[in-house]
């Protein structure tokens, strides 16, 4: 599908670069505008070509997203609910363990994997790295009813947010570790649904950009979870408002 697109834009540039006959300038000059000029008029002739394709893209992402996250009921079928869950996994960029074992599958830079997976029809997931994926919450239905689940890490993923973090409670007898750091889409408003998750020892939030006042944030979690040490780096953890915080910088500058 880059192939059109390459080509369109190529199109584009070999346009800009010829005279266009339509924009008047003055024949003393002798000289057709700058390259720039010409590529800007080109562009505005045709606005909505440009804002089609971006619609088109835009669209296509979404797409891949939702096919993505889509419900394996057909593996379910027959193969049962943990090799369904396993496939999700791998199919969606993901790595896992199973209870016992201490291999680890995962797919290569091209999406390829071992199919001996399918081999361990009645193991359970005990390690799960979603990592940098396009996990969403409708995705984590292919996770419910695996009550193993010990650690799981979102770090990175640009598709969780604050309704994906209220479904986490699926693994509330069993999770013990969680990373959603570097979560672009989680906010403070979220955040209070990990309350759910009484057996979480390990918490990482760092570097969630949408998090105001992480310092309080912090303490919230600590007093919701107790038993759960909490990594929070790459904040200003002052309880001060950020405004305040920003005035002291201007001022010191």
């Amino acid at each position: 599908m880059s192939a059109p697109i390459s080509c369109l834009q190529r199109c584009c540039w070999r346009l800009a670069l010829m005279p266009v006959a339509r924009r008047p300038w003055s024949s003393s000059s002798g000289s057709p505008p700058p390259l720039h000029r010409r590529l800007l008029l080109f562009l505005a002739q045709r606005f909505y070509d440009v804002e089609m394709l971006l619609s088109w893209q835009l669209q296509r992402k979404k797409t891949k997203i939702q096919r993505k996250n889509a419900y394996y009921a057909y593996t379910e079928k027959f193969y049962g609910r943990n090799i369904a869950a396993a496939y999700y996994i791998l199919n969606t960029g993901g790595r896992f363990r199973f209870v016992g074992h201490t291999e680890w599958f995962c797919a290569d830079k091209r999406g390829r994997f071992s199919w001996d997976f399918l081999n361990h029809k009645d193991a359970v997931l005990e390690d799960v790295n979603m990592s940098h994926t396009l996990i969403n919450y409708r995705g984590l239905s292919n996770l419910e009813g695996q009550g193993s689940v010990r650690t799981l890490s979102l770090r990175g993923c640009p598709e969780v947010d604050d309704w994906f973090l209220a479904r986490l409670h699926i693994f509330q007898d069993s999770l013990e570790e969680l990373d959603i750091s570097h979560c672009p889409h989680v906010t403070i408003g979220g955040l209070p649904a990990l309350g759910n998750l009484k057996r979480l020892r390990r918490l990482d939030v760092s570097s969630l950009p949408r998090v105001s006042n992480p310092g309080l944030v912090i303490i919230l979690l600590e007093e919701m979870l107790p038993r759960c040490h909490i990594t929070a780096t790459g904040y200003d953890l002052s309880l001060r408002p950020e405004s305040e915080r920003k005035e002291q910088l201007q001022g010191q500058e």
